[in-house]
């Protein structure tokens, strides 16, 4: 299962990027996390691990296998027969910028998985991309950061 959402964001991609990476307070502004806990000390990066709970879905560790600053995180979480890999990219436009988010489920569970809950794995991608439009609008922008 592939699932890729990307939304306009109508800030600076430096003013969404540490919005995007405090994942400890994801909960806060999308309904599809109930609690996210970060594993290791700071700063977040490659190797990282989190643990996630979401609302209908399984508590699982993601650990960041691919990290560039302001740009690209990529995490994934195993389970018996299938690997989840998550990416979170932010890209500046000339109105802001543009995040996309994405989920790729592989191996040999990855069609059950598909069946029982890749409606609801899209449903809450677009749950996240939205919901991190809305929190990064709603912030005040600095005068200095303003195109």
């Amino acid at each position: 299962m592939d699932v890729e959402v990307s939304v306009e964001i109508d800030r600076p991609a430096n003013l969404v990027w540490p919005v995007l990476i405090d994942v400890e307070r994801w909960p806060e502004w999308t309904a599809s996390m109930i609690s996210v806990e970060h594993l290791d000390s700071p700063p977040f990066g490659i190797g990282s691990r989190v643990r996630i709970r979401q609302p209908k879905l399984k508590t699982m560790v993601w650990r960041v296998s691919r990290y560039e600053q302001g740009r690209l995180f990529i995490w994934e979480a195993r389970s018996p027969g299938i690997l989840v890999v998550a990416s979170h990219a932010v890209q500046a436009s000339d109105s802001g910028c543009v995040v996309t988010l994405g989920v790729d489920q592989k191996g040999f569970m990855a069609p059950l998985v598909e069946l029982l809950w890749g409606k609801l794995t899209r449903r809450y991608v677009e749950i996240e991309a939205q919901s991190l439009k809305k929190r990064c609008e709603s912030m005040v922008v600095p005068v200095s950061t303003r195109k």
